[in-house]
Order: C-alpha cells, then structure tokens, then sequence
C-alpha cells in the first residue's frame, strides 16, 4: 500500500449490515487499486462488526464504537485518510461498475472537486441525477451534487471538517461554502454510483433542517 495513495475510500455504517455487504463488494471488485478504505462504525449490533472484521484486510483503518453522529463518523474516517482524494461511499451505496475508479483517474483534473451522475433509490424507484457542468452557487442550491459521487481534494479538509452540530445537512453547507470560495469543480459525465436517499435525511426532522439551512444562502 502506498504511503499516500490516489484515493481514500471513507465508509460509514450503523447497524446496516445488508448495505455494508454491497458497498463491500463493490469496491473490492475494482480494478482500480490505488486506494486505501477507511471503515467508521457507530458500534453497529447487527452484524456490521463481524462482516468488517471479516474484510477487514480491505482496511487500512477501521472501528466499531459509538460516536456522536454521521458528521462525526465522516470526521473521524478524514482524520485518518492519507489520500489525495476523498470519497464518502457509505454503507448502501456502491459504485456503479467494477471499472468506475479506474475510468475517473485514468487521467489528471486541474480541480478541487471532480463529480459526476448517481442513480438515486428514493421509495423504490431508481431516478438518474445528472448534473450541470457549469456550477454555480444558486445551482448548487437547488441542484446540490450527490456526496456519494463526488471526489474531494484532501487539502480542503486541512482546516476545516464537517459540522458536527447537523443531523444531515453538513455536507451540503460544505459543499455551498466551497462555492463560495471559487472551488474548481470539475464534471465527469457518467453515471458514478447507486445511492439511496432514506433514513433520517426523509424524517420531518431531516427535512425541516434541509429548507431552514437552503433558505439561508438563497
């Protein structure tokens, strides 16, 4: 494993054990292998614990301990990444093919931030998110990009990590904040990952944090 490889892969879980097996298995069957893969567990009881203890030569870092949050889990996984790139792939999400690594570092970005399509899981159905290559902070807004299917330079984590004080809405402030500072983004158009949109981001409580904080930048 290289001392500073590519990419670090930052995954995490709580008590999802079934989406932790496919996000398993999607990034172990890359052909791209310059990577290392960062495992955070809120102290999962379902099971999570004995299927990364059973990859868990996968790993450059892993634990399974309770924790403050997915904000804090995420911040825990950036502490410990000594990649280039970031990406966030938690449990339920996978990469879209065996070759989607490969294909998006075959070659060099003059960028901060390279992103590309999901398919995005909402209530059952499959909807493809594809997005502007041209950013700009009032698309942003309305069109944030998905999180899953974006890679972030390590250097914008030197001085500053997600907020932990959010239930689900950190990333998107990251991401405005960003924009505000004339990050470069780069567009790579193709389909990246397979998400699914659920859990407490879908809760009133979810929502209700989402329009309060997207009103505050409009």
């Amino acid at each position: 494993m290289n001392d500073h490889p590519t990419l670090s892969i930052i995954t995490v879980n709580l008590n999802n054990c079934e989406g932790l097996k496919r996000t398993i298995d999607s990034v172990v069957a890359q052909t791209f292998t310059d990577y290392e893969w960062i495992v955070i567990d809120g102290g999962s009881t379902d099971g999570s614990r004995e299927l990364i203890e059973q990859y868990q030569d996968h790993f450059a870092y892993w634990c399974s301990e309770s924790d403050r949050g997915i904000y804090n889990a995420m911040n825990k996984g950036i502490a410990h990444a000594r990649g280039e790139w970031l990406q966030f792939l938690n449990s339920g999400d996978w990469l879209y093919e065996n070759t989607t690594l490969e294909k998006v570092f075959s070659k060099e970005y003059d960028a901060d931030v390279i992103y590309g399509n999901a398919i995005v899981q909402i209530d059952g159905k499959n909807t493809i998110r594809k997005y502007s290559p041209q950013l700009s902070l009032s698309y942003l807004i309305s069109h944030p990009i998905n999180h899953q299917a974006s890679f972030y330079k390590s250097s914008l984590y030197d001085n500053h990590y997600y907020y932990e004080k959010y239930i689900i809405i950190s990333d998107y402030i990251f991401l405005l904040e960003l924009a505000l500072k004339n990050t470069r983004f780069e567009y790579y158009n193709d389909i990246l990952v397979f998400s699914a949109e659920n859990g407490i981001s879908t809760t009133q409580m979810g929502i209700d944090e989402s329009k309060k904080n997207r009103s505050s930048y409009s």
